[in-house]
């Protein structure tokens, strides 16, 4: 499991990075909000429309898609982010959360929509609290510990993992995915 979060942590900032590093040349030195904590944060703002965006926009008769037998519904991609964004910013906030906030797969739309942007909230709260003096804060993320900055980065690694899982099935599906709309 160490190693699943240290990859996530050198995913974000190795993706942090190449983003960086492709800026116009001419574009302004560095300034006091050019921060970590601001990087990451205009990240998840970035994957959280596209995840929700892509929630949205997938008919509700086809949540129950999947490519193929051994694989999950699409549905069920949605629940795992909201499963993850729980227990990862539930942990932030020192809320706990019920296995009964994430709806069975086989709900409808909306009540798994639903509690997607109820996740979506508990993280908006854990990044607003993210600030360069306390990124390094230690937090006890259920079994294991981890810093702020690194259990945020590995949310935002760990949903633009799950959202190109869920543009794929919205393209089988013959839908176009938030990210790809002009």
């Amino acid at each position: 499991m160490r190693r699943i979060w240290m990859a996530y942590v050198v995913t974000g900032v190795t993706l942090s990075v190449m983003a960086g590093a492709q800026q116009p040349a001419n574009s302004a030195s560095p300034s006091a909000a050019d921060s970590l904590s601001k990087e990451v944060q205009t990240n998840y703002e970035r994957i959280k429309a596209n995840v929700i965006k892509a929630a949205d926009k997938m008919p509700a008769e086809d949540y129950s898609f999947k490519p193929t037998a051994d694989i999950r519904t699409f549905a069920r991609v949605v629940n795992h982010v909201t499963e993850a964004q729980d227990r990862i910013c539930g942990a932030i906030n020192q809320t706990k959360q019920s296995a009964s906030t994430v709806p069975a797969e086989t709900a409808d739309k909306a009540a798994i929509v639903d509690a997607l942007k109820s996740s979506f909230a508990e993280c908006d709260k854990a990044y607003a609290s993210l600030t360069d003096a306390n990124m390094r804060e230690v937090i006890d993320a259920g079994p294991f510990k981890r810093s702020r900055l690194g259990l945020l980065w590995g949310n935002v690694a760990h949903d633009n993992e799950q959202y190109a899982t869920l543009a794929i099935y919205m393209r089988l599906k013959g839908q176009v995915p938030p990210s790809s709309e002009k």
